[in-house]
This record gives C-alpha cells, structure tokens and sequence, in this order.
C-alpha cells in the first residue's frame, strides 16, 4: 500500500504524454498504458486506496447525467432493439466458448473467462462452480485492456474526428451537482449492502439517472472530475498488468487475444447488418453492443457526439441479459454434456 502514490503520477504522465500525441481517450487509455509499461520494467506500483471506485463514482455521475427526459424518450422507443441486440452478442460468446471446449479447454472454466459480462461477477460465478479464477481473471483483463486500445481508435479513425477537437458540454451547476454526487455515493453503499452487482457504478448512474429524467436537470460534470475518474480507471486497469502475468501462460492469453479481436470485429459486423435493417446508425449500435465496459464505449461516445444515453442502456442491457442467463445456460449445458457420455 505504501507503493500507491506512484501510480497516479506515472498514470498522469502517461495521460499527459497520450494527449501530445492526440491520442483517443488520453486519461483512460495513457494511463492505462504507462502503468503496464512501469510494472512491466519491474517498477513497483500499488492499487491506489479506492481509486477503481471513485473513479467508477465519477463517471457514473457523468453518464446518470445524459439521460433527460428527451433521452428516456429516445430509449424508450428502441427498448425492442436494445433488447433484441443483446442476444446476438451472448450468442457470439456461445459460439468461442464451444470453440475453446473443443480445443481441449475445460468447459466452466471457458464459460464464465469468455462471457462478456463484469469481471467481478464472472469471477465469484467461477468460484461458485469450481472454475480456473485465475484464467478467468486473465482473460476478463486481456478483454477489457483489448477493447479499450482498439475500440475507440478505430471509432475515431472511421468517423474522421480529430481526439484533440473538445466536443462542447453543459455548464457545471453546483446547486445540482454536489447533492448528485453525494446521492450516488449513499446509493452505492445501499446497493453493495443489497448485494447487487458493480455497486459504484450502478447506484451512481441510476440515481443520477432517476433525478436527471424526473427533474429535467442540464448540467454536466467538470471536465477536470472526469479526467480524475478516467485517470484512476485507467490506473486500476493498468494494475492487473506485470511481467509475471504476460508470463503465466501466453498460449492462453494469445487465444483470449484472438477470440477478442474477431468478437469486436462480429460485433461490427452485426451491428452493421442490424443497422441497415432498422436505419440506426452504424457506430451507436457498434459501441452500444461492443462486449467491453460501458465507462469506455460510453466516453467514446461522448466523445464522437453520438447517443450516449442509448449506447449507455444498450451496454447495461448486455449485462443483465448475459448477467441473468450465463448460469442457466452453464448449467443446462452441463447436463446436456453428461447426458451424452452416458
């Protein structure tokens, strides 16, 4: 713990370094990279204390913020879509589970590394069921590091927008914002102590979200609080991250490697096809069915001036569908395997 203060400096610096370079997402992604690269070298960086969750409380805040009343609307008129959209991208996951069955790789194991839904979840679900947990770690990290140093390069590649162009924000008003974030915070313990899942980033966000909607509420959260939460999220990804870890078993991480890439590159594909069937545009549905976090695929889209409140719900719709079906379907699927030895 004594190491800690390290690590939001090198993060900082990798921050500050990203964005002389124009880089997408510079607080999240530099950071991201620079604490790999130290702990990599042999550079002794801790876990920063409550860095991941303020971080999360952050940018939850932020996201709660975008959805006004004309948003609600807007999300609520593709409630259908973003439902329907989920289950091609579990189905997708189905498929490379199947695939790395096959090849050898023990069934729970791959169910619960390969499922796109939270780390922490996914984790305890392999505890609860007698799974590798450090393969599921592993393939969660590479997934989500994966994710966020292609995804919103290539969105931003595609799109021709320049990372350094600032797209404009409301007014921060404090008369709103201060009782918000001391909301989400109270929310956030309450919904840990309900034992319901990412707690600080779920209770911020919805009750943001609830007041932003009811009250019809225009603000929107500093820029320099928002680089703080990118900053201690990137810092937070970058702490799974050391020479032992690349060390550990590199034939599997390069087929997490794989898996992930042709997942993000179905999942465009998909989007695509969903896209030209509904007339919605190509890059919302990309981001908003993208198997990664929703902080990511949602500063993207902020960041691109896409629809952030329906990539967002599109993001959260995922992970309740996967989040309620992974263990049925781990469970039938189990019993369909012994049924065939037998």
């Amino acid at each position: 713990m004594g190491r800690w203060w390290a690590t939001p400096v090198v993060g900082a610096a990798g921050a500050w370094l990203a964005s002389v370079f124009h880089w997408p997402l510079p607080w999240i992604i530099g950071s991201m990279l620079a604490v790999i690269l130290v702990r990599c070298l042999g550079g002794p960086l801790g876990e920063i204390p409550y860095g991941r969750l303020s971080g999360q409380w952050m940018i939850a805040t932020s996201i709660g913020l975008h959805f006004t009343p004309a948003v609600l609307e807007q999300i609520l008129g593709h409630f259908v879509m973003m439902a329907s959209a989920a289950v091609p991208t579990m189905l997708l996951a189905l498929l490379g589970i199947a695939f790395m069955q096959r090849r050898g790789m023990d069934l729970t194991t791959a169910f619960f590394a390969f499922m796109p839904a939270n780390f922490s979840e996914m984790i305890q679900a392999g505890i609860r069921h007698k799974a590798n947990v450090s393969q599921i770690a592993a393939a969660h990290s590479m997934r989500l590091v994966l994710i966020v140093l292609c995804v919103p390069p290539a969105m931003f590649f595609t799109a021709q927008v320049s990372p350094s162009v600032v797209p404009a924000r409301l007014p921060s008003d404090w008369h709103w914002l201060l009782p918000l974030l001391a909301g989400g915070a109270l929310t956030a313990v309450i919904w840990k102590r309900c034992r319901l899942p990412n707690p600080w980033m779920f209770g911020p966000m919805a009750c943001c979200a609830v007041v932003t909607a009811a009250c019809n509420v225009q603000t929107a959260l500093p820029v320099e609080l928002s680089h703080y939460g990118q900053l201690m999220i990137g810092c937070a990804l970058g702490g799974y991250f050391d020479r032992q870890f690349f060390r550990s078993s590199p034939a599997f991480l390069l087929k997490v490697s794989v898996f992930t890439v042709i997942m993000i590159m179905s999942t465009v594909g998909l989007a695509a096809l969903i896209g030209l069937w509904l007339h919605v545009p190509l890059m919302t549905l990309a981001l908003g069915m993208m198997p990664g976090s929703s902080t990511e695929m949602y500063l993207t889209a902020e960041a691109l001036n896409l629809a952030v409140g329906v990539v967002t719900a599109m993001q959260i719709m995922r992970l309740v569908v996967v989040m309620l079906c992974a263990e049925p379907i781990h469970g039938a699927w189990l019993k369909y395997l012994r049924n065939r030895r037998m």
